[in-house]
This record gives C-alpha cells, sequence and structure tokens, in this order.
C-alpha cells in the first residue's frame, strides 16, 4: 500500500509540471522565456564547466558519407605527440609508407598540452547501421564491419575547460593540421615517375598516364661539384620557393617555378636535380615529350600530377623541334605547322596530331600550369641558344643556370667524394705530395676544360684506395689534353654537307 501510494505521488507531481510547463509557456511573453532559458544555460554552463569537440572518422552528416581528413590528421599528430610514453598503442604500416605509424587505440584516453591547456584525447568506436555510402567511405579508410548491414564507427573526442573555447577552435585545431602534413611529407615513399607510351584506345585515366618507381639517388648539395657561391644561391632560391605559398597568392602567381640546367655533357644537370629533390623531399616526373601523342594529352598529363614535385624534361632540345622560329624563317628552312597540316590534306593522307611549340608553351606558363601548386619545372639541354626565346622568357624559365667545366673547388669535392680524404686526412708521409698534385691539378683546370663526370669516372677507378694515384691520373689526363693538337675546325662547305645529311636522316 505504501509503495503504491509512492507511485502514485510520483504521477502527480509529474502531472504538476507538465501543467506548470503548459502554463509558462502559454502565459509568459516570449521574452521572458529567453531570458530563463539563457538563465538557465549559464547555471548548466557554470555546473558543467567541459567543452567537448567530437572527430568521427567518418562524416555522414551531409548526406554522403566520405572520410574525415580531420580524423587522420588527429591521429597522426597524436602519433607525434603523445603516444610515445603511452602504455598501449596501435601500429599502422601502409604498403608505400617506410615505417610504421602509432595510433590511439579504442576506448583508450592520452592528455596532450598546447600552450599549457590541458587537453584529454579518447578513442570512441562503436556499432552503427551502414547503408551503401557508409560502406563505401568504410572502405576507403580500412574501417572493419561487424556485417554487411553494420560498420564499426569511430571518433575521438578532445575534452577541456570551457574557458579555453577560443585557442582550441583557432588555433589547436588548425595547428594539428599543419603537423599531420608535416608528418605525411617526412614519412611518405619518395617516388619518380615516368610517362607512359600511349597507343590508340588506350586507357587514359591518370592512374595509368604515369608508372612510378622508389625514388633513392644519393646527390645532395653536399656532394654535388658546384661552386659554392653558386650552390648556396640555388639552395637559398628553393627554400624560399617553398616558404612563399602566401606570397604567390598574394601577387598572383602560380605556386611554381622554372629552371633550365644548361652546359656541355657530364657537368651535373641531372645530378643536381636529384640533389633539388632531396633537398625540398619532392617526387620526380621525368616528362619524354618523345611518347606524348599530342598538346591535350601533355595537358592530361600535367594535370595529373601531384604537388610538392618536380617536373622534368631533359634535352629538351632533342626531344622536339623547339628551336627559334625566328630564325627559321630568316633562313627560309622548315615549313610552319600550317603549311605542313595544307600539305597533309592536299595529299590526302591521314594528319597525326602532334606536340606543337604552343602546346609547351601552355604547358609551362598557361592555365593549365596553375592545377597543380608547389611545383617546380626543370628543363635541361646542351644547346640553349638553339631554343625558341619565348620558351626561356621569364614566368616559364625563371633561372637560368649554367653547369660548366670542373673547376679547383669542384675538383676538391670530387677528391672528398670519391676518394674519401680532404686536406685533414691526408697522412704525414704522403700529404706533401697530395697537396703538391691537388695544386697541380688546380692550375690545369684552369687552362684545360674537362668535366665532373670524367673526373668522377677517373676517381672511380681508384677505390679510394689510391688516392695519389688517382690524382696522378687526372693531372696526366690534363697535360696530355693541354699538349695535344686543337681539333681542325670544319669548313662552311663541310658544314653545309652535315646540315643536309642531318635532314636526310631525321
Amino acid at each position: 500500500m505504501e509503495m503504491f501510494f509512492d507511485w502514485r505521488s510520483l504521477g502527480s507531481f509529474l502531472a504538476t509540471i507538465m501543467v506548470l510547463r503548459t502554463a509558462l509557456r502559454d502565459f509568459l511573453p516570449p521574452e521572458l522565456q529567453r531570458l530563463l532559458l539563457a538563465f538557465f544555460g549559464r547555471l548548466s554552463s557554470f555546473l558543467h564547466s567541459t567543452d567537448t569537440v567530437i572527430i568521427d572518422e567518418i562524416d555522414s552528416h551531409a548526406g554522403d558519407a566520405i572520410p574525415n581528413e580531420l580524423y587522420d590528421s588527429a591521429q597522426l599528430y597524436l602519433s607525434s605527440r603523445c603516444l610515445a610514453a603511452s602504455s598501449t598503442i596501435r601500429l599502422h604500416k601502409s604498403h608505400h609508407s617506410p615505417r610504421p605509424v602509432a595510433s590511439l587505440p579504442d576506448h583508450h584516453s592520452v592528455v596532450d598540452f598546447f600552450h599549457s591547456i590541458p587537453l584529454s584525447w579518447t578513442s570512441d568506436s562503436f556499432v552503427r547501421p551502414a547503408n551503401s555510402a557508409t560502406r563505401l567511405a568504410s572502405s576507403l579508410v580500412g574501417s572493419g564491419g561487424g556485417g554487411g548491414d553494420s560498420i564499426d564507427q569511430r571518433s575521438l573526442r578532445i575534452q577541456f575547460h570551457r574557458r579555453h573555447h577560443h585557442e582550441v577552435h583557432n588555433l589547436y585545431i588548425p595547428f594539428i593540421l599543419k603537423e599531420a602534413e608535416r608528418i605525411r611529407t617526412r614519412a611518405r615513399e619518395r617516388r619518380l615517375y615516368t610517362n607512359r607510351a600511349v597507343h590508340p584506345g588506350d586507357d587514359q585515366s591518370h592512374c595509368w598516364l604515369w608508372s612510378s618507381q622508389p625514388f633513392e639517388h644519393p646527390s645532395t648539395f653536399d656532394t654535388i661539384a658546384l661552386d659554392p657561391v653558386l650552390k648556396d644561391d640555388i639552395r637559398a632560391d628553393l627554400l624560399q620557393f617553398v616558404a612563399r605559398r602566401d606570397y604567390y597568392t598574394r601577387v598572383g602567381r602560380a605556386w611554381k617555378r622554372g629552371y633550365l640546367l644548361h652546359g656541355p655533357p657530364g657537368t651535373g644537370k641531372t645530378s643536381l636535380v636529384a640533389a633539388m629533390a632531396n633537398l625540398l623531399e619532392f617526387d620526380i616526373y621525368d616528362l619524354e615529350l618523345t611518347t606524348v601523342a599530342s598538346n591535350s594529352h601533355l595537358r592530361r598529363l600535367l594535370v595529373s600530377t601531384a604537388p610538392k614535385s618536380i617536373l622534368v624534361i631533359e634535352d629538351i632540345d632533342c626531344s622536339l623541334d623547339l628551336s627559334d622560329r625566328k630564325k627559321k624563317r630568316m633562313a627560309g628552312g622548315d615549313e610552319t605547322e600550317q603549311e605542313r597540316w595544307a600539305h597533309q590534306a592536299q595529299s590526302r593522307a591521314p594528319a597525326r596530331e602532334t606536340i606543337s611549340l604552343t602546346g609547351v608553351l601552355n604547358f609551362v606558363d598557361g592555365l593549365w600550369s596553375s592545377c597543380v601548386g608547389e611545383r617546380l619545372m626543370v628543363f635541361t639541354t646542351n644547346h640553349p641558344e638553339q631554343l625558341d626565346p619565348a620558351l626561356l622568357r621569364p614566368g616559364r624559365m625563371d633561372r637560368k643556370i649554367e653547369l660548366g667545366s670542373c673547376r679547383p673547388v669542384a675538383f676538391r669535392t670530387l677528391a672528398r667524394n670519391y676518394l674519401g680524404r680532404g686536406r685533414e686526412d691526408w697522412a704525414e708521409d704522403e700529404g706533401p705530395a697530395l697537396e703538391d698534385l691537388m695544386a697541380k691539378a688546380e692550375v690545369l683546370l684552369g687552362e684545360v676544360p674537362i668535366s665532373p663526370a670524367e673526373v668522377a669516372e677517373m676517381f672511380m677507378a681508384s677505390d679510394g684506395k689510391e688516392a695519389k694515384a688517382a690524382v696522378t691520373k687526372v693531372v696526366e689526363e690534363l697535360q696530355r689534353r693541354k699538349e695535344a693538337p686543337p681539333p681542325p675546325q670544319p669548313q662552311p662547305q663541310q658544314l653545309q654537307e652535315s646540315m643536309v645529311n642531318l635532314e636526310e636522316c631525321g
């Protein structure tokens, strides 16, 4: 009976509350209702002073379930900041990643500090019904599922004091994204890409356009044989470029930079490209123009490249006819592109679409070139004077770097790299003799041209064991070239006949 009385009293109390709620809503003016709601809201905030930010792995609130980039960034951030001393972590290694990445296991917590603000991170997991969109997003991020009609939904929860609301939302979250991007750049395996040959009917999707291999070239700015002033200038220019994203946006220019590396064969153009990629930790796209079928295919190759990359065209003067148009018109040489198409139409021969100079110019500095940011374009050539001036103007080739024959400073660098010895490492008994040989070689280098590649080949023959013999071999070769008679200069008639033979062979 007493229990029945207690339940009846509770029912009366609830009914009274409902009547009061209806009366307050119907008879109190809206202004007073808002004041009461604000009062109770502040009271609730005073009693519960903790804010919570939830970061779901899959965002399905907008209708389309897509992977949440912030979730992945937060896991990367926690792996580098908070999980080193954690008693339990989850390790994951992707196929192309050189090292595993730690993440916070489900239903575990860790504390991070940002500007002396304590922030508690907790990893949650629960099973939710799945539709086709969430199943697709789950497969993209690698989430497992308990069955066909449900998936494991994971999330991260940040809890902090309410007075730090501004710092967390406006400073801490952007800091997480920035740090995660830095971690991805350092952890990713850099690749060397080359474009595939295209034939009629081939698939030309982005994943098919390029093939790649791991990029492991050892060249660095410490090992390349360049003048120290030029080396420091190039390094400073590259580092300034990657740090000026906001500047390029403010002045209205695409975030790219063009380099023309020119000089005789064996002067280190390819090694410099590798050193640039290693300095900036960029991928390399080695574009072979002879396998590109058309200007439109060239544009597809361009937009399929990724940021933080170097697009290289080696020996561009040999890959395509990009010679000076003005000189050809003055010499009455090659027919123009319109004349070639007209000739093909008259002969009723099917015209095969090819790359033109205009297509290459638009590729370097047209509208499509701005589709991918933070990218370098590097062209190499042995004969820059043969290229059309339109290709070399600022905006297309921002820096023109000439790499010449081996100089004394570069010779010292090569000796240190290949012989494993510097002046401070020479033994007392061989030091004076080696120094005399080095000095003699440096004098001859000022009189006789020789490429760094040739010097390196002579050093490699010693395998770092016979430094004196290797330097002696270089001195003898320089002396031989100095004493050799100069080669005969070709006469104009011979030059004309050579040009005719080249045209017939081409």
